[in-house]
């Protein structure tokens, strides 16, 4: 193998390469390529062979093993009594074992982990792999080195009951076993190969297995410590694997030149393809054909998929298209999300590089049969570890991402609908419609020829659904070309009003495929400029958004806070705690302190209706109050309510800085009114109890300080204009929002009320759990505890404020209120569960109930 003469490493001029009447015209590089010159199977190629690859496989399998190693470690904690007893079932036959053995378990050990690496090392070094034998021996250390950490770090961190379910009563005491042993021989071989390529890994794996079963059976280690071990061993082995790459068995080389004679084709030159901008990265561009540079390149971005130009026998000009299997991993993960992410969506069993194909090859066919231009597909061959589809070029046809606005005519566009409505008639779905996908040969022409490729992830005998998706991402797609008024134009003159109203509710970001997504974010308004040109034809047509999502950001969001709260309430609740406070108190305050902590609710509810600048229904604000007590399991004090305000603001049209200005407003107001209730309710009790906890002298030396260097810091002209960028705007927006307010006194009065029936709410609360107890304060003092209290959730930012207000709240009754530890932690206790935790269920329904809706 040679490289390329010097004379044609030079990057072409424009007109080097002829292109199709209509197209752009695009620079095609050409570069420094290997070229296996004709010799034993007298092809010239030009290529560039990637020796070694990193299979995803590796990747997805040690991630695998990472999680088996992990449930492994929970079975042997909440199923010890499950594994201990098939290890004990296991280990009756002990007896009858050692009888039949001649020699002893501990030379048996020493066989297999001498033998069985010396074996396969030995197949390696006489192959001449010195490489794999590199990474075999290192990915045997490398599972010795994370067996022995795992057994240090069991030994070390683990609970009781781990340490228990892993260990094995040996030489008088219990003994954590990981054999490392084990672990360096399954890194080992997993490292050095498949078993369907190296007989002595085969073999190794069986003996491997035979091994574990007789040190199992003779108590030398546990069952949970036997599957830790292999898997850490595995683990090792494909991280190493992954890391390094392996041996390429895709086909290069005579091995392609084979699979193509075997589809019946007598290749003479085969010239890679590959998707590269000049001056971008020179060694992934090739010399193209000068007929069809820009046809072949679109092809390659459709699937990932290598494509090859080929000179048949007779300058016959056909396309190679080559499926590698170690890419179908990538390929199987991105369907198996599309289905499990989006409804309407079948799922799919194609999981061997065969079933691609055979797919692969059905909707070509299938596509063909039904009228629709497409390359023809003429033979299909194995070659190695990849599948060969050999199919007619498209001479002249040139992707519409490489045709300006002004060269795609009306007739182009009607050619086009013409081909996606053949396909929806034999019932053909495509689902990934690109600009990349339909190509055009003589734009210009009276009668120009459309084609469309890439259906690998169609679908025959496909759903409504599905081909309304088709229609969404055609008229997106050529919406971004031609303009939105002109791409709904053109399908009305093709589609009947039916189909033509489905689109509607699909025009969604994620009904496109990525390239076009891509295209419609950089041109912002073409969604929206579809939906007015849809409705302004079609007035009686629904744009309202189909839900498309069934895994979202919404189902996540809810599944990732319901396990956080699951989390929360298993390990933080002492439910011994809670049964005694409840045991010792009266119920009937118990039941009063419960509904004040509902009717602060109400409260936020009602301050949030005042101050918002759109209508907000009352129940539908309640709900949301209520869903964030929920939320303020997993976000710290006051972030929860205040995230979903701007949620539900945003969902009903307000701007996002009206909608931050409007909740800022919000808390201010609710600062200043707990301030002055403190103030009112310690003149109208006569007590100084508010005035004990004004500030010190220290305090206002350090206020002083802090602001004198604030003072100077804004002498600095960058940091003033840095301050203004960030807060001008928000102040331009929350300033008329405040003078509008101040303006209206009914919705200045309710936002009062409002805030004056949350605080209370909770004094008034935690009053009735100190009643409940036969305990009195002072409203004043109860006030000083509840916001004492509430601080501390503000400032040390846990979920819920779970230990901060917990603990808060229990120093300040002792501390103010003079109340005994014990009942204060009684009172505590019974406050939190009645204002929080009996709250959270409530706020889980509250909280489906608006995802429901639509309202978050």
């Amino acid at each position: 193998m040679r490289l390329l003469p010097r004379s044609r490493l030079a990057l072409m001029p424009d007109d080097a390469v002829p292109s199709p009447p209509g197209a752009r015209r695009t620079a095609v590089p050409t570069i420094q390529l290997p070229v296996d010159l004709p010799s034993a199977h007298g092809v010239e190629i030009v290529d560039t062979p990637e020796v070694r690859v990193h299979h995803p496989s590796d990747l997805l399998n040690a991630v695998l093993c990472t999680l088996a190693i992990a449930l492994m470690m929970l079975l042997a904690v909440y199923a010890h009594g499950t594994t201990t007893g098939v290890t004990a079932d296991v280990r009756n036959v002990a007896t009858v074992l050692r009888s039949i053995l001649i020699v002893p378990i501990a030379v048996l050990e020493g066989l297999v982990t001498l033998i069985l690496p010396a074996t396969v090392l030995i197949e390696l070094s006489a192959r001449r792999l010195w490489r794999q034998v590199l990474e075999a021996l290192t990915a045997g250390f490398v599972g010795l080195l994370v067996g022995a950490l795992l057994t240090w770090g069991i030994v070390t961190f683990g609970s009781a009951e781990l340490v228990r379910g892993m260990s094995v009563f040996l030489n008088g005491r219990w003994t954590v076993t990981v054999p490392g042993y084990m672990s360096a021989i399954a890194g080992l071989v997993t490292a050095a190969g498949s078993r369907a390529r190296r007989r002595t890994v085969a073999w190794s794996w069986n003996v491997l297995w035979v091994a574990l079963g007789v040190v199992l059976i003779t108590g030398q280690v546990s069952l949970t410590g036997a599957a830790v071990a292999i898997l850490a061993g595995r683990l090792a082995g494909l991280g190493v694997r992954y890391v390094s790459g392996v041996q390429s068995e895709r086909a290069y080389g005579a091995a392609l030149v084979a699979g193509i004679r075997r589809a019946g084709f007598e290749p003479v030159r085969l010239t890679r393809v590959r998707d590269g901008e000049p001056g971008v990265d020179d060694r992934h561009a090739v010399d193209l054909a000068p007929s069809a540079g820009l046809g072949a390149l679109a092809t390659t971005r459709l699937g990932g998929n290598r494509v090859y130009e080929m000179t048949a026998s007779g300058d016959r000009l056909l396309e190679v298209v080559v499926m590698d299997g170690d890419r179908q991993v990538i390929g199987v993960l991105s369907r198996l999300w599309r289905s499990l992410r989006m409804r309407g969506i079948d799922g799919r069993t194609v999981v061997s590089l065969r079933q691609a194909a055979e797919r692969a090859a059905l909707l070509a066919y299938a596509a063909r049969a039904a009228g629709v231009r497409t390359p023809q597909l003429l033979a299909v061959a194995e070659a190695d570890a990849s599948m060969l589809f050999v199919q007619e070029h498209p001479e002249g046809a040139v992707p519409l991402s490489e045709l300006a606005a002004e060269q795609i005519s009306d007739t182009v566009l009607q050619a086009v609908w013409d081909q996606v409505r053949l396909a929806h008639a034999a019932g053909i779905a495509h689902r990934a419609l690109t600009s990349d996908t339909v190509l055009v040969r003589d734009p210009a022409a009276a009668e120009p020829e459309v084609w469309i490729t890439g259906w690998d992830s169609g679908d025959v005998a496909s759903s409504d659904l599905a081909r309304r998706m088709d229609l969404t991402q055609m008229v997106a797609m050529l919406a971004v070309r031609v303009g939105a008024r002109r791409a709904l134009a053109s399908a009305t003159a093709i589609l009947p009003n039916s189909d033509i109203a489905a689109i509607g509710p699909l025009l969604q970001t994620i009904a496109l495929p990525r390239r076009t997504r891509d295209e419609v974010r950089a041109q912002k308004r073409v969604l929206a400029e579809l939906r007015a040109a849809l409705v302004e034809q079609l007035p009686e047509a629904s744009i309202e958004p189909e839900r498309l999502v069934r895994l979202g950001a919404r189902a996540v969001l809810t599944v990732l806070l319901t396990s956080v709260a699951l989390v929360v309430v298993l390990t933080s609740v002492n439910v011994t705690q809670i049964s005694q406070a409840l045991a010792h108190s009266d119920w009937r305050w118990s039941v009063v302190a419960f509904a004040l902590g509902v009717l602060t609710l109400v409260g936020a509810a009602l301050t949030l209706v005042a101050f918002s600048p759109v209508k907000l229904p009352l129940w539908r604000t309640i709900l949301v109050q209520t869903a964030a007590t929920f939320i303020a399991l997993a976000a710290p004090a006051g972030v929860g309510p205040a995230a979903l305000n701007m949620r539900m603001l945003t969902r009903r049209g307000v701007t996002a800085s009206l909608a931050v200005a409007t909740v800022a407003l919000v808390q201010v107001s609710q600062f200043v009114v707990t301030i002055a209730l403190l103030v009112v309710l310690s003149i109208a009790s006569g007590t100084n109890e508010a005035a004990k906890f004004a500030p010190t002298t220290t305090t206002l030396v350090a206020v002083a300080i802090v602001v004198v260097l604030v003072a100077s810091a804004f002498l600095v002209p960058r940091v003033r204009r840095w301050v203004a960028a960030r807060t001008v705007p928000t102040l331009q927006q929350t300033w008329p929002r405040l003078i509008e307010i101040v303006g209206q006194p009914g919705r200045l009065a309710l936002g009062f009320t409002g805030n004056v029936a949350m605080t209370m709410g909770y004094v008034l609360a935690l009053e009735s759990a100190l009643a409940a107890f036969g305990q009195n304060l002072s409203l004043v003092q109860v006030a000083v505890i509840y916001l004492g209290g509430n601080a501390a959730g503000a400032i040390v930012p846990m979920p819920g404020g779970l230990g901060s207000i917990d603990g808060a709240l229990i120093a300040l009754l002792g501390g103010v209120g003079g109340i005994n530890l014990g009942v204060a932690t009684s009172v505590a206790v019974l406050f939190r569960v009645l204002t929080f935790w009996l709250r959270v269920p409530l706020g889980w329904a509250s909280m489906r109930i608006l995802q429901r809706s639509g309202e978050l």
